[in-house]
């Protein structure tokens, strides 16, 4: 019977999350499955990836065939680098200590990228909104500035006008006042 670790698809539509199974290779996708390793997230950035990587590396080990998705993913957990390294060990190319040692650092470093990454992202992200903000803030102020602007304008077309209407009453009013006088 060959075994493979592949992906099993639920979810809604165009919103799937995937649980990484390990099933006979002749049963249907979504079908029987014999061991439920984990799950796959393709819809947050960067995919969420939670299994077991003990039972993975076990079943790799007993022979199961990975489907090139979870290779990659099995890939990205630093799993199957751990099963060329266990293999060095039953080879006697090197000791488990040093394997071990060797894993770890790996790990280490990967960590680092996943975090890395994960930080750019967030800062890209906010330098976005900020961007998208000050780009708002412009459109707004330019805005006021119009209304501001035709209010002024409307102000300094009636001004004239109370202007024109006060200028013949100014004189007049002189004028009474000279009759007043005389």
């Amino acid at each position: 019977m060959a075994v493979k670790i592949r992906l099993a698809r639920r979810g809604r539509k165009k919103a799937a999350i995937y649980d990484i199974v390990v099933a006979d290779a002749r049963s249907p996708r979504d079908g029987k499955f014999i061991e439920k390793l984990g799950t796959y997230n393709p819809n947050t950035n960067p995919a969420s990836i939670d299994f077991s990587e003990e039972k993975a590396f076990q079943w790799l080990m007993n022979g199961a065939q990975p489907t090139d998705t979870v290779k990659a993913m099995l890939s990205y957990r630093g799993i199957l680098y751990k099963k060329h390294l266990q293999i060095g060990v039953v080879k006697g190319a090197i000791s488990q200590e040093t394997a071990d040692a060797r894993f770890e650092e790996w790990k280490k470093e990967k960590e680092a990228k996943i975090e890395s990454k994960r930080t750019t992202l967030g800062s890209e992200k906010e330098a976005k909104r900020k961007a998208a903000f000050d780009a708002e803030t412009k459109v707004k102020e330019a805005r006021a500035e119009a209304i501001r602007q035709r209010e002024a304008d409307k102000a300094a077309a009636n001004a004239p006008a109370a202007e024109a209407e006060e200028a013949p009453e100014a004189p007049a009013a002189e004028g009474e006042s000279t009759e007043e006088q005389a």
